[in-house]
């Protein structure tokens, strides 16, 4: 279960620090849809599971679109910049000024794999008086940029 619920969250990283052409709402609203899906599968079973995951998705779905409409620019270079120059355990704490989204980025292991530095991360998103927690794994590619594993 942990590990497709990482899997599913994890998603949403290399899309947040490329600033994928897809519009960033739809982006959160899929990737939220997903991972409320997953967590809702652990609940009840038969037609109640089959609820769960209905609103597991349904919820998701609009909390993830909220988080991808006011995640911009400026934050997806905070992350990245985070991943780049932050040691291990040090949170980079910022709020953009536009959205009034606040952001405590974590890096919280790090390792090489194929001769290429990796990162697992916590992120806590405060906004509109909510909290979420997105966790993942990004490496650096060829070219320098964090993508996710």
């Amino acid at each position: 279960m942990k590990s497709r619920l990482i899997l599913c969250i994890t998603f949403s990283l290399p899309l947040i620090l490329a600033g994928c052409t897809m519009d960033k709402q739809t982006v959160g609203t899929g990737v939220g849809g997903a991972v409320g899906g997953v967590l809702a599968s652990n609940i009840g079973d038969g037609s109640g599971k089959t609820a769960a995951i209905i609103g597991g998705t349904l919820l998701g779905a609009i909390i993830g679109g909220k988080i991808g409409a006011d995640m911009d620019e400026l934050d997806r270079r905070r992350a990245a910049s985070t991943l780049e120059t932050y040691p291990t355990g040090r949170t980079n704490s910022w709020q953009n000024p536009d959205t009034g989204a606040s952001y405590d980025f974590t890096p919280t292991r790090t390792y090489n794999t194929d001769g290429q530095p990796c990162r697992e991360y916590e992120m806590d998103v405060y906004m509109d008086g909510r909290s979420e927690v997105v966790t993942g794994t990004a490496c650096r590619n060829s070219r320098g940029e964090w993508v996710n594993q």
